[in-house]
């Protein structure tokens, strides 16, 4: 059986990417962003806010046009445009049977780009198109489609089945639960959450934004050694629970509420 690690603020404060004094906003990272539908707007919001409080050089988000107005009315420092990125984060909000022409297509150039990914709900089941590393963040049941398994096995053996999807997909499996398992080249890591109060809608488009915020800002890292990215998904996870114990000090929080203690929290690791 695969054993996991557990991963810890000590090792998380490795990876956050402190600006330095000659940094731009094109040196610190440029996250794209193609999240978001008609039916679900509000995911490409909140994955959007999330990365902006993780930290980061600049944020497009290509999307329809109700959700961008969305996106740029909550966070107007975004670029609505395309232009240069160092890794994409991908559908949130979306459904696999969805059909958008515009979406499809941006997807498509996303997935084929070489660069790092992080495909979340709707794109998770493209995992075999990717041409670059690439981190996907399923919950069991999605995991169950993708491997066309059962989802009570994987419920029922998550170590097991999350390993067994790295290996056989060959990238970076967030397997997301009150215990996120997180299984990749660069090691097998168990981070537990300190709060059940994450168990509401929006908190996985969060955490992917946050964990594109960090791959963003890791990029030639990524591309020295793909196993960086175990270590960079490993630490979102443990910064999406930390800021969310913050938001709710014991009790229930919004999702906005987590977004908004995410520079705290980082604050605290790098002390």
């Amino acid at each position: 059986m695969t054993e996991y690690s557990e991963w810890t603020p000590a090792h998380a404060r490795d990876w956050i990417a402190v600006p330095r004094e000659w940094d731009d906003k094109y040196s610190r990272g440029v996250l794209g962003i193609v999240t978001g539908s008609e039916d679900y707007p509000g995911a490409a919001v909140l994955g959007v806010d999330a990365a902006l409080h993780t930290g980061v050089g600049m944020v497009r988000h290509l999307g329809p046009a109700r959700v961008s107005s969305l996106v740029l009315a909550r966070r107007p420092e975004v670029v609505t445009i395309d232009g240069r990125v160092q890794a994409w984060v991908l559908g949130s909000g979306m459904d696999e049977s969805m059909e958008d022409p515009l979406i499809s297509a941006h997807l498509a150039t996303a997935l084929s780009s070489g660069y790092p990914l992080v495909l979340d709900a709707g794109a998770i089941g493209s995992v075999r198109e990717a041409k670059g590393p690439a981190v996907v963040t399923p919950h069991h049941g999605e995991l169950a489609r993708v491997l066309r398994a059962d989802v009570a096995e994987i419920a029922a053996e998550p170590e097991i089945w999350a390993r067994r999807a790295a290996d056989s997909l060959g990238l970076t499996v967030v397997l997301k639960g009150h215990t996120t398992l997180v299984c990749g080249v660069g090691g097998s890591y168990a981070i537990t959450s300190p709060t059940t109060w994450l168990a509401t809608a929006g908190t996985g488009d969060s955490l992917a934004g946050i964990l594109g915020a960090l791959v963003a800002t890791h990029a030639k890292a990524i591309a020295d050694d793909v196993g960086t990215l175990t270590h960079l998904a490993a630490t979102a996870v443990l910064l999406h629970g930390l800021a969310a114990e913050g938001a709710g000090a014991g009790g229930p929080f919004t999702v906005l509420g987590l977004n908004a203690q995410l520079p705290a929290a980082i604050a605290a690791l790098l002390r």
